[in-house]
């Protein structure tokens, strides 16, 4: 089994992780869904779940990542401010960023496991 190296960047303010692994691939799922919803069924968790740690990375940032639309007869929607989709983008860029400058460190932690 070919060992996988998975890098977990969290950014806390205060007690709260304002940015993290699993708000950023939330941000992800609502900007390929379009939906609060949606994408807490995605990635397996409560609508009221998804809404709160929304919440938190929105009272997080100084302008929010995130916009609602409140429901009516053509349906509510979400969509990701520009900061929302900055906030991935130098994410993603930051975790490649590290797992390149430890490429040689990763290569020697995964050759002491076992077969």
């Amino acid at each position: 089994m070919k060992p996988q190296v998975q890098f977990r960047l969290r950014i806390h303010r205060g007690e709260v992780i304002a940015i993290g692994p699993g708000k950023v691939s939330l941000l992800e799922a609502i900007d390929r869904t379009g939906s609060i919803s949606a994408a807490g069924r995605e990635l397996g968790m409560s609508y009221r779940r998804a809404w709160l740690l929304i919440d938190e990375i929105n009272q997080s940032l100084k302008e929010p990542a995130v916009t609602t639309s409140a429901g009516g007869a053509h349906g509510g929607g979400t969509a990701l401010t520009p900061v929302g989709q900055a906030l991935i983008q130098h994410y993603r860029a930051a975790e490649a960023t590290a797992l390149k400058a430890a490429t040689k460190e990763l290569e020697r932690l995964t050759r002491l496991l076992a077969p």
